[in-house]
């Protein structure tokens, strides 16, 4: 469900796919192949949220800002199931590990992978290629060849699985 919200708009390219159940909400931006899974929430009403091209919002995600901390996520970034982005800015290529919290003012580096369950503080800043494990969240090392494999199994995976859904989607509608 796409609403306007004190005027604002959500902006969604028409590749974009959205499940049903979720909620995008006011000054929402959201690019190309992305997908925003079932029961999730992008609430743009204090400011803007940007989502780049490539992107999995996985389900009973939650994103919200305040006024002075827009959010932003870069391209080819994969949120796992049921993560809270408030405030923050996720750098491109990157994984957030489901049930993980970011903060207000904090900024995750590009092809990092923030391990599920963490909490990275308000205005923490991880380095590029960083795997981010506890609460709060410790680099615990430099990503490898491999982390770097699976960061593009889950972009291209999602993208397909969003044209996938769209299919199945677009069939009901059509019976």
């Amino acid at each position: 469900m796409l609403i306007t919200y004190k005027g604002k708009s959500p902006l969604l390219d028409p590749t974009v796919f959205v499940a049903p159940g979720a909620k995008v909400i006011g000054d929402v931006k959201v690019g190309t192949e992305s997908t925003i899974w079932f029961n999730t929430v992008l609430r743009g009403d204090e400011g803007p949220i940007t989502i780049g091209n490539r992107c999995s919002i996985q389900d009973n995600s939650t994103i919200h800002l305040y006024e002075d901390a827009p959010v932003v996520v870069e391209d080819e970034v994969t949120v796992g199931h049921n993560v809270i982005l408030h405030g923050c800015k996720v750098g491109r290529r990157s994984i957030i590990g489901m049930g993980s919290t970011i903060l207000d003012h904090a900024e995750i580096g590009e092809e990092c992978i923030i391990g599920a369950n963490t909490l990275i503080p308000p205005g923490k800043k991880i380095p590029p290629r960083s795997l981010v494990v506890g609460t709060p969240g410790k680099v615990v090392r430099e990503l490898n060849e491999s982390d770097f494999e699976i960061i593009q199994l889950s972009i291209d995976s999602y993208v397909q699985k969003g044209y996938d859904y769209r299919d199945i989607f677009s069939d009901q509608d059509n019976k």
